[in-house]
């Protein structure tokens, strides 16, 4: 007689820890999109990322307001990519030199989840959303929000006053930043940023 267990589907996990070649993702709502570089990505970005808080409260060292993952903020939907990288190791390596982030301080500055790993905080729909996409590995810029040397999150006022007062190309680059950022991440600050600055969501095409 036919054993049942013969017949059962196998779990979904089960089969990832089969699979030989991983499919790893990268999270990304910033300059990623439209600037990855050398980050070993397939060619498209897709719009239907997980949930995460991020905001523009980060100073960055050239003078711009960047995106960030900030608890402050309110969930929004992010962007996502394959990597054609098949090690989890790797993939991180990778985005550390992307974001010229020094060896030493990777594990801290670049997150990364595994199939069995617990959800990260800031992004606790995560297991759920990768395991729907047949993903074994995802990893993000794990930066936080800092200004004016502080690590802490800046008011909307606090970051529409420094923009305003930037001039010269920084203050054009910290522009194109805020334009270019996409669409979807339609934060409480880039609105408020486009109503006091004008600056509008341009086509990074």
């Amino acid at each position: 007689m036919t054993s049942a267990r013969k017949h059962e589907l196998p779990c979904p996990r089960d089969r990832y820890r089969r699979r030989t070649v991983l499919r790893i993702a990268c999270l990304g709502w910033g300059s990623l999109i439209w600037d990855p570089r050398d980050l070993p990505i397939r060619r498209e970005w897709f719009k239907d990322g997980p949930f995460a808080p991020v905001e523009f409260t980060r100073q960055s060292s050239d003078g711009r307001m960047t995106l960030v993952i900030d608890s402050d903020a309110a969930p929004l939907r992010i962007l996502w990519a394959q990597m054609t990288s098949v090690d989890p190791s790797e993939a991180i390596t990778a985005l550390c030199k992307r974001e010229d982030i020094v060896e030493r301080n990777c594990d801290s500055r670049i997150g990364s989840w595994r199939q069995g790993d617990t959800a990260p905080v800031n992004i606790p729909d995560l297991p759920a959303w990768a395991d729907a996409r047949g993903l074994d590995a995802v990893v993000w810029t794990a930066l936080g929000p800092r200004f004016k040397g502080e690590d802490r999150s800046p008011s909307v006022d606090e970051v529409i006053g420094y923009l305003r007062a930037l001039t010269g190309p920084i203050r054009d680059h910290a522009r194109e930043y805020i334009e270019r950022a996409p669409r979807q991440i339609d934060t409480k600050y880039r609105r408020e940023i486009e109503a006091a600055l004008g600056w509008r969501h341009r086509s990074t095409r």
